[in-house]
């Protein structure tokens, strides 16, 4: 017989963005369990990280979170402190990321969560709670990409790969796998001070931004057997145009812009394939074989690029990655 209901309130810190007539607010609470919805598991929180969706949750975007106060955070990793579920053990290490959570789901940006069975995974053995959450959604995203390409057919040999917006969080984790895998990465960036950066993950060569926000031709030279484009617009437009014979591209992002002007020239006359990748509702045995691919054939040193924050520092982060301006990952430490 499963409990239908919490055993216990529990007190706990979280992050909570308010929203008033001045606008939205961030700040630490203490909250209860009492207030989540119930749910299969009762996880105790130990990490979370921040992804530019949560920073647009915490900064009142309608189209990520309906309702406030909330608690954002699409990222937690911990353990089961309550189950109603067959699949789960207390005592079990899990991770979570995306479907509602942080979003309409009070997130990982607080001590504890409540969650359907059905979007937790066990936690590899082989990974740390550190680690998985250095990977996070951001890394689940870069491998989802990865995956896709691989299906795709591209391969070491068959010429460079493009990764735009190289700097950010997917975008840094799909250099490392992708130069792992023994491709040779072309990163972009609009970061002049992260060239070395870049090629410490493993890039070959290092592009600036503004040579490819200009639109171009619908038909370019081709210069990549495909990629991961990260920022949409313009540079995206012309990435599809500068993509060989039977290249693809994967798509995961919209910093740059949402809106793309393109032909169907590079579709027909070159068999571009563009492929999008949805993390936050991949099917969960996808996200299974990513996690154990990080554990095992793409596990990279992570920590070089992630940077380790409390709750009292989120605010700060979040204004960042709004500018544009963060590097790598940040993971935040509810301890």
């Amino acid at each position: 017989m499963f409990n239908t209901k919490f055993m216990e309130d529990i007190n706990y810190k979280a992050f909570v963005t308010r929203e008033s007539d001045a606008g939205f607010t961030n700040s630490i609470e203490d909250l209860s369990t009492s207030n989540l919805q119930k749910n299969d598991l009762l996880i105790r929180v130990s990490y979370s990280s921040l992804n530019y969706k949560d920073a647009l949750s915490a900064s009142g975007n309608k189209g990520v979170t309906r309702e406030y106060p909330h608690t954002p955070g699409i990222d937690a990793v911990g353990e089961v402190v309550e189950s109603n579920s067959s699949q789960f053990e207390v005592g079990e290490s899990i991770v979570v990321t995306g479907y509602d959570l942080g979003m309409n789901t009070y997130g990982g940006f607080g001590q504890y969560i409540s969650i359907p069975a059905s979007w937790a995974i066990s936690l590899p053995k082989e990974l740390s709670e550190t680690e998985a959450m250095s990977i996070g959604t951001a890394g689940l995203t870069a491998g989802l990409c990865v995956r896709k390409l691989l299906m795709n057919g591209l391969a070491p040999d068959l010429g460079d790969v493009l990764v735009t917006g190289a700097s950010g969080g997917v975008g840094s984790v799909a250099v490392m796998i992708l130069s792992k895998l023994g491709f040779r990465v072309t990163a972009l960036t609009g970061k002049e001070d992260q060239i070395n950066y870049l090629k410490s993950l493993g890039a070959s060569s290092v592009i600036m931004r503004n040579e490819m926000e200009e639109q171009g031709k619908p038909l370019q030279k081709g210069l990549y057997q495909g990629g991961v484009d990260t920022v949409g617009g313009s540079i995206l437009s012309n990435f599809i145009s500068q993509t060989s014979q039977r290249g693809a591209i994967t798509c995961c992002g919209n910093v740059a812009s949402d809106k793309l002007q393109t032909s169907v020239f590079p579709f027909i006359l070159r068999g571009v394939s563009l492929m999008g990748i949805d993390s936050a509702e991949s099917l969960l045995e996808v996200k299974k074989e990513i996690w154990k691919n990080f554990s095992k054939d793409w596990k990279v040193d992570l920590e070089k690029i992630t940077k380790e924050v409390q709750l009292d520092s989120l605010s700060y982060e979040i204004e960042k990655i709004l500018k544009g301006e963060q590097v790598g990952r940040i993971r935040v430490n509810l301890g």
